[in-house]
């Protein structure tokens, strides 16, 4: 059976936190998760909630793939492969938080872009990242979060040094992948100017941090009063104008009679004139002075406020504020002049008197610098004071604390204004840390001022303040109503102590269940002084003691105690029975109930198909391809024909010379003489009437024209000679020559010439 505490997930959170913050606290919850199974999930997942570097997810590679196994973030030897970022992957997914500083150097920057190529492309490294805490000095360095933007991304925290160019595309890119709630930019270059624009899609912002130039700029103070879910804002007004300051408000709510010359806060004075005086800054410090100045906006869900710089400009802001404010946290240039500090706080006094609970003044970085200064003993000792008499009404105030370094000093009279002005304290802290060297004197509150401090706000439970434990009143150890039993915890820090009998005697009495008492015991502590330090530590060891003896002297006075008789009063009481006649009206209510019974229908559907068999039949008939080569036999052959020695007359022989040479003309054509191309087969012999066609071509070039040119060839010698013997007998009259002219191929009448002839019968 699981013990008690591990039965609630709440208080066995609690219980590991506290673990946590002690000194040591990781080592000890290390322990305590390797104790047993079930304190090991519990403590594992607190233990790898917030991480402060990487260092601890690299320490979970394998150390043959580091470069050093003492120092993870050298870097890589050699490129992780997916089983090696199993081990990884079991402990980031615990992780809700993580820090990055630049400057700390603990992780080189190949590290990232090894981390970034071989992890496993369907996970995160963190899925269940909620926060993002990111300190760099370079773009580079700013470019190194992209690998950690996630859409679970709730709380961005950036902190930038100068010279950003590309902080517009980041910002772009950071809007468009996450949905924040907290988002805090802290940086010493101006904001971008389309900074508005592009975190118009953050609509669910719940605290915003702007500490950078152009923060105060109007555009800016429009959108943040747009912001529906904005409940914590802070704002840094250091070197800022009050005008500047007021300016912030310029453009939330706009207002009517600004630009007429009847308007109190109006520049225009209703009569022309080439020197135009703006009293716009004077009728504002009348209108403030008087508190007739409107507000110009406020923040509906606004609960938390911490704001950074001089009094009178937070006092400015706050004048526009008109939400009910419940923790407000001031950070002041310190000394605060008095007047502003007056103002101030009666100002806050008078707006949140209903509402704040916690309120914290703390001091700027260069006023600590003197503090710091003050510890090397160059500079004097802090001798300011911080009137706390304009506090007058904060009955719902639980938290006070101030710590600064310059204005330390508080009276009996402040303590006492705080005591009436807020009753219901449970934390008070005025300025724990502050040193009282003997050249300046002794603290001004005392053990007194603590006893009535006391009795007037009874749920203190924590005070930490500088005092002198000297004396202390007879009054007081008489009186019951000095004594708190709420008071659990008291710092008294550097605080003066002489005698630690009377004072353990002192703190028995009004602190009869006080659990907790510290004071300075570092020696090396500037202000240390070893004999308080010892009369605290001989008062802390007799105390417990004092206090069993007090507590048990109480318990016999109320047992013992005399017995206080009850006092009796006759009083007469008129007993007459009032009775009362009314009537009811009793109708029952009826209801008509109708039921409807329809049948069940079912309709169905069904689908026939008729299945089909699709089957390919080659059908191609066989084919044979058969060439025959066909090719005339030409003779060449040569006659000698004489003609007869008749003499024909000149009529007969031009009749015969043209009928010979159009006989010759006839037979003798280019065309005979020519070669028959081959026949190319034919490609579809499939019909019958092919087959016959081929036959009767094959009819006439092999049979026809062989038999019937060499008849015509005889013809025509014939017929040449006849022509000479012709002209043997008649040798004087000479027949006329029979040119042949050549024409073109396909025409019967056509001459051809005789050694174009011969030249055909050659080839």
């Amino acid at each position: 059976m699981q013990p008690i505490v591990l039965r609630d997930l709440d208080a066995t959170n609690k219980l590991f936190e506290a673990i946590l913050d002690a000194p040591n606290g990781r080592r000890m919850l290390s322990r305590v998760a390797r104790t047993c199974r079930a304190l090991c999930e519990p403590a594992l997942n607190i233990l790898w909630r917030d991480l402060d570097s990487l260092v601890p997810i690299l320490w979970q590679f394998p150390g043959h793939l580091l470069r050093k196994n003492r120092k993870p973030g050298m870097g890589f030897v050699k490129t992780p492969t997916e089983d090696d970022w199993k081990p990884v992957l079991k402990y980031s997914e615990r992780v809700r938080q993580i820090t990055y500083n630049e400057q700390a150097n603990n992780v080189a920057p190949s590290v990232f872009a090894v981390l970034e190529e071989s992890r496993p492309r369907s996970v995160q490294i963190f899925p269940h990242l909620v926060e993002l805490n990111w300190k760099v000095e370079t773009s580079a360095g700013l470019d190194r979060s992209f690998m950690f933007l996630s859409p679970q991304l709730r709380a961005v925290n950036l902190e930038v040094g100068t010279r950003f160019l590309q902080l517009d595309i980041f910002l772009a890119d950071l809007t468009s992948r996450t949905k924040l709630t907290s988002f805090s930019f802290i940086s010493p270059t101006n904001l971008p100017d389309s900074f508005t624009e592009l975190l118009g899609r953050q609509h669910l912002l719940e605290k915003l941090v702007l500490m950078a130039p152009g923060a105060l700029a109007p555009g800016v103070g429009r959108w943040i009063a747009s912001l529906p879910e904005l409940k914590t804002l802070r704002l840094d007004l250091t070197g800022r104008s009050m005008i500047a300051v007021d300016g912030f408000f310029d453009e939330i709510r706009p207002r009517s009679g600004d630009s007429t010359p009847g308007s109190v806060i109006s520049t225009d004075s209703g009569i022309y004139s080439d020197e135009e005086v703006d009293l716009l800054l004077i009728r504002k410090s009348l209108l403030r002075l008087t508190g007739d100045l409107r507000s110009k906006g406020s923040f509906a869900q606004m609960r938390k406020l911490h704001l950074t710089g001089d009094v009178s400009n937070i006092a400015v802001f706050i004048k526009q504020i008109m939400t009910p404010l419940t923790q407000l946290e001031l950070v002041i240039e310190d000394p605060p002049d008095r007047a502003d500090w007056h103002d101030l706080s009666a100002l806050i006094c008078e707006k949140f008197e209903d509402s704040l609970q916690s309120l914290r003044v703390t001091a700027t970085g260069s006023s600590r610098f003197m503090d710091l200064v003050r510890s090397t003993s160059r500079a004097e000792p802090a001798s300011g004071r911080l009137s706390l008499e304009q506090f007058t009404s904060l009955p719902c105030l639980k938290r006070l604390e101030f710590d600064l370094p310059e204005s330390i000093i508080f009276t009996d009279t402040d303590v006492q204004c705080l005591s009436k002005a807020c009753p219901n304290l449970e934390t008070l802290k005025l300025c724990p840390l502050a040193r009282f060297p003997p050249v300046t004197g002794p603290p001004k509150i005392n053990l007194d001022t603590i006893a009535h401090l006391i009795s007037s706000c009874k749920k203190l439970h924590t005070l930490a303040a500088v005092i002198n434990a000297k004396g202390g009143n007879k009054e007081i150890l008489s009186s019951m109503h000095a004594s708190s039993k709420s008071l659990l915890r008291l710092y008294v820090g550097h605080s003066w102590i002489d005698d630690s009998l009377q004072v353990a005697i002192f703190l028995s009495h009004i602190a009869p269940s006080l659990e907790t008492l510290r004071w300075i015991q570092e020696k090396n502590r500037p202000g240390f002084v070893e004999a308080n330090a010892r009369n605290w530590q001989s008062a802390s060891d007799l105390l417990p003691h004092l206090q069993g003896i007090r507590l048990l002297e109480r318990q016999f006075t109320r047992e013992t105690g005399h017995i206080v008789p009850k006092v009796t009063f006759d009083r007469s009481v008129d007993a007459c029975i009032k009775v009362i006649d009314r009537g009811v009206n009793a109708s029952p209510k009826t209801h008509n109930n109708a039921v409807q019974a329809s049948p069940s229908l079912v309709s169905q559907i069904v689908q026939t198909k008729t299945n089909y068999a699709s089957i390919s039949v080659d059908a191609t008939p066989s084919t044979v391809d058969a060439s025959i080569e066909a090719v005339t036999k030409l003779t060449s052959k040569e006659v000698d024909a004489v003609p007869t020695p008749a003499v024909p007359s000149k009529v007969e022989d031009e009749k015969r010379s043209d009928s010979v040479s159009r006989s010759v003309q006839a037979l003798l054509t280019p065309s005979t003489f020519l070669r028959a191309p081959p026949q190319r087969p034919s490609v579809s012999l499939i019909y019958f009437p092919s087959i016959i066609g081929l036959f009767s071509l094959v009819y006439r070039l092999a049979i026809f024209y062989p038999l019937s040119l060499p008849s015509r060839i005889f013809q025509a010698a014939a017929g040449s000679i006849k022509w000479s013997h012709a002209d043997i007998v008649k040798p004087q009259d000479q027949a006329p020559a029979v040119t042949l002219t050549s024409q073109p191929t396909g025409a019967v009448d056509s001459d051809i010439a005789l050694d174009t002839l011969a030249a055909e019968v050659r080839h």
